[in-house]
């Protein structure tokens, strides 16, 4: 049986609800955006979305194909421009995999699926301006590299959403991963979590963490 969540019905605050509608996650894969990672996870699911990402596809799809599927399943898509740099590994390369997909999702809005919301997050104010001109108008949500910054962006974003947690709420979402996080990666016998079942059992967990300190 699915777990309920337990409600309390005095609080006078807006409270989470059980929610079908998911988020596709844009976001850099790597160790240094690890903290993030988790926050994005944490954050999303406390506004009551499901989390997807192109980690869940398998090696055997054609990935591309199913990155485009995957972003029609989803009502929002949340696209982190923060890896444009060039990296130090050589040759050194700028990271291309986000503004694609980006790109890929303004088509996608625009002829196949006219409800989808997308929105920007960048780590540097002003920064989106040069990398990509041709979002000029569009504001992105810049969060500074930081968790608390995060989920103060994402409060703006999806300042809508009939779920409104707080900043503090998804805190104790991201600490409860966190505190889980090595026994996550044990459990799937993994030493980073950037793969389908870490994934998998992070957004679960986010899931009944957020189900226990928003509606509770």
């Amino acid at each position: 049986m699915p777990r309920q969540p337990r409600r309390k019905p005095n609080r006078a605050s807006p409270k989470r609800t059980a929610s079908t509608e998911s988020a596709f996650l844009n976001i850099p894969y790597d160790a240094a955006f690890e903290n993030l990672y988790l926050a994005y996870i944490a954050g999303v699911s406390a506004f009551g979305l499901k989390p997807r990402a192109a980690l869940e596809i398998p090696t055997s799809n054609r990935r591309l194909e199913r990155i485009l599927a995957l972003i029609q399943e989803c009502k929002y898509s949340i696209h982190d421009l923060s890896r444009v740099e060039v990296d130090r590994t050589p040759p050194p390369t700028p990271r291309f995999n986000m503004p694609f997909e980006l790109g890929l999702t303004v088509a996608l809005e625009k002829v196949v699926i006219p409800g989808h919301a997308w929105i920007v997050c960048e780590t540097m104010r002003f920064r989106l301006k040069k990398s990509l001109t041709d979002l000029d108008g569009t504001d992105p949500y810049v969060h500074d590299g930081t968790v608390r910054g995060l989920f103060r962006e994402l409060g703006n974003a999806f300042v809508r959403n009939q779920n409104q947690p707080t900043v503090d709420e998804m805190m104790k979402v991201y600490r409860i991963l966190r505190a889980n996080f090595k026994g996550v990666l044990y459990r799937a016998g993994a030493t980073h979590p950037f793969n389908a079942r870490v994934f998998r059992d992070l957004c679960v967990l986010a899931s009944a963490a957020a189900d226990d300190v928003v509606l509770n």
